[in-house]
């Protein structure tokens, strides 16, 4: 039987590339990866743990947080990890989770 498991990428695969230019364009796309990654990953925890907090009924702490999780989507529209329409979509519907736990 076959062995199924694709998920796991090794990052340090050693590729096919013959000229020194695609080799190069393989570092760098695997930098930019690991950038991207990065910075998707910072605005989801963000919005996680500000939905966790709503959920817990600590809105005042989530409150203090929008503005960090706020900057770090604007911060990823930036970098092209999000379209603008979706970094503006995921604030607004942060903002509007937080006014229905508060009223």
């Amino acid at each position: 039987m076959h062995d199924h498991n694709h998920c796991e990428l090794n990052i340090d695969l050693k590729v096919m590339a013959n000229t020194s230019s695609a080799k190069k364009y393989i570092r760098s796309s695997n930098k930019r990866r690991q950038l991207n990654d990065n910075y998707r990953r910072r605005y989801r925890e963000m919005i996680k743990k500000i939905e966790e907090l709503i959920k817990e009924g600590n809105t005042k702490e989530a409150k203090k947080l929008y503005p960090e999780a706020q900057k770090r989507i604007d911060k990823a529209v930036k970098r092209g990890v999000l379209k603008k329409n979706t970094g503006a979509r995921k604030k607004a519907g942060l903002v509007k989770k937080l006014k229905t736990k508060t009223s």
